[in-house]
């Protein structure tokens, strides 16, 4: 007498929307970092590559899209709690998320990062910079299209 064995295998849903978030944040970092390159290169040549004791614009630029990336996973966090159903709404709140990254990271870490590593291009306290809001909120909007649109793949 034959005996079957039925198995059954889960297929979770949860790594989807963190993965989302790595590939969302990543592009979104690609796209800023594109405007960063032609507004802000000294930005990303000296700045972001200095945070960790390293120098020049291939590093800055890999600095800058593996930063995204995982503020992308945090953003997917936040999305999650919200719930949300609509590429609008994810939109306006990648915005909101750009702006709030713009004054926590940009005008108060980044100063106080810099200033402990000694590096020689360390900016006020406030750094206050409306060129760095443009290029956050742009990194929020695009975050917030992408976002949903990966996580349909996933």
């Amino acid at each position: 007498m034959a005996t079957d064995t039925a198995t059954s295998r889960t297929e979770s849903t949860l790594d989807a929307d963190w993965q989302a978030g790595v590939v969302a944040g990543a592009v979104a970092a690609v796209v800023m970092g594109a405007m960063m390159v032609v507004q802000m290169r000294p930005v990303l040549e000296v700045a972001i590559p200095s945070m960790y004791t390293l120098m020049g614009g291939a590093a800055g630029f890999s600095i800058h899209v593996a930063h995204g990336a995982v503020l992308g996973v945090a953003f997917a966090g936040v999305a999650g709690v919200v719930d949300l159903d609509s590429t609008p709404k994810s939109l306006g709140l990648g915005v909101g998320y750009g702006i709030v990254l713009w004054v926590v990271l940009a005008v108060l870490v980044m100063p106080v990062w810099l200033s402990a590593v000694g590096s020689p291009a360390n900016p006020p306290l406030p750094n206050v910079s409306t060129t760095s809001l443009v290029g956050h909120i742009v990194y929020g909007a695009a975050l917030g299209v992408a976002y949903p649109a990966v996580e349909r793949v996933f």
